[in-house]
């Protein structure tokens, strides 16, 4: 019995001996596990390098950079020719006389006025690395129903870039039955285009190019237009004007500013319209600069007095710019309806008015029309704020946005006197 026992359980005294070791075995699967991490690593590194910036951008997407354009104002020297001296100052003694150098009169020769053309369209040429041609492409049909394509052409001038797109200033009518935009650059480089906002109103407009679809060889060549302080335009001032002035683009006029007193009232805004000697016609385009080569006006033959489209009309660049910034920006531009003057001391005390803005007419279907405004009312407050200027309006107007509500304080007169009346106006946009 013991002995079964012994031979039942005969396994338990066995001993297990390891398996040996396969040396050859193990180095391969060592150098095969060395292999794949290496190979991991590589995969995993060019995984990362090529995707990064896709999931970067996807996880935070950038932004395109806001175009800020600075408000121009006049000069202090200008400002202290206005201002009244506070306080009289004493006599200067005379300086005792010295001797001068005798004055050499020299006769202008021809050569030397050529000299002098010569340096002024030499600015002109070289802001035309800012100027583009602008071509809207619209399908239409002929009389007998076959269909063709119609190319109209402008002058466009390049004012900066958000980091994404290349911003371009126009005027609206060249592309607003466009169904494709081209632009060509100095160089004749061409590539499509975009309308990005335009301005009802003002009829500027501001076209985009993809950054990433113009050529390294092209963006060498181009030039960022500045816009310069047009408030400092005087009568009898240089004009150059570049674009197409009359109707061929990259062409170069000289001239003189004639006159800078001229306005034309828009709904909403009040600018100021220089006049000059150049030579233009109805489809001219583009910008007068001055000596320094900025651009002090945007040439808008519809502006023309009396519609007369012989030389060139510009509007005052330095109150288009807040409009070309929000454009610039992607914003659309806010609208009341109002044509406006301002009324001064004088005016209040010559017509018995309080001071403040007057409502010279309403456009009809306004956002202040269906709000109540009335021809003969005088704006005193604005959004809880006192206004007394068409600046201080024009402020307040830009600063809505389309679909938001503000509240108008209007003096309105009565049959005994006058009243005060408040208006709630929902802004709305001019197409």
């Amino acid at each position: 019995m013991a002995e079964l026992e012994e031979e039942e359980f005969a396994f338990i005294k066995e001993k297990i001996k390891q398996k040996p070791v396969n040396k050859k075995r193990l180095f391969k699967q060592g150098v095969f596990t060395l292999v794949l991490a290496v190979l991991f690593g590589l995969v995993s590194c060019f995984v990362f390098v090529f995707m990064y910036p896709v999931l970067e951008d996807f996880i935070h997407p950038q932004e395109d950079s806001l175009i800020k354009i600075p408000e121009d104002e006049l000069s202090t020297e200008e400002l202290l020719e206005t201002q009244e001296p506070e306080t009289e100052t004493e006599p200067i003694a005379p300086e005792p006389e010295t001797e001068q150098a005798p004055v050499i009169v020299k006769e202008l020769e021809l050569s030397d006025y050529q000299m002098l053309q010569n340096k002024i369209y030499a600015i002109g040429k070289e802001a035309n690395c800012s100027v583009v041609t602008v071509t809207g492409v619209v399908s239409d049909t002929d009389w007998f129903n076959n269909s063709y394509e119609s190319n109209g052409q402008a002058s466009g001038i390049i004012i900066g870039d958000n980091g994404s797109e290349l911003l371009i200033l126009t005027e609206h009518k060249m592309v607003m039955a466009a169904e494709q935009i081209h632009v060509t650059f100095i160089d004749e480089f061409t590539v499509n285009a975009f309308l990005k906002k335009y301005d009802g109103n003002t009829g500027i407009a501001i076209l985009s190019v993809a950054l990433n679809e113009v050529s390294e060889s092209t963006k060498s060549k181009i030039a960022y237009a500045t816009l310069g302080n047009s408030l400092t335009v005087e009568q009898g001032n240089i004009a150059i004007a570049i674009g197409s002035p009359l109707g061929t683009n990259y062409s170069i006029g000289t001239g003189n500013i004639t006159s800078v007193g001229n306005v034309i009232q828009t709904a909403d805004s009040t600018y100021t319209v220089f006049t000059t000697d150049i030579a233009g016609n109805s489809n001219s385009s583009g910008v007068l600069l001055n000596l320094n080569g900025e651009i002090v006006g945007l040439v808008m033959q519809e502006y023309s007095e009396n519609g007369d489209n012989s030389t060139l009309t510009a509007i005052s660049i330095s109150e288009l710019k807040k409009i070309i910034e929000m454009l610039s920006n992607g914003m659309d531009i806010p609208y009341l309806g109002l044509k406006i003057v301002t009324v001064t001391d004088k005016i209040a005390a010559d017509y018995d008015l309080v001071r403040g803005v007057y409502i010279k007419e309403v456009m009809l279907d306004s956002p202040a029309f269906n709000a109540g405004l009335q021809n003969g009312d005088v704006i005193i407050e604005m959004g809880g704020e006192e206004i007394y200027s068409i600046e201080a309006y024009e402020s307040k107007v830009l600063e809505l946005k389309p679909g938001a509500a503000i509240e108008i304080v209007v003096s309105r007169q009565g049959m005994d006197e006058y009243l005060r009346l408040t208006c709630n106006v929902t802004a709305g946009q001019l197409w």
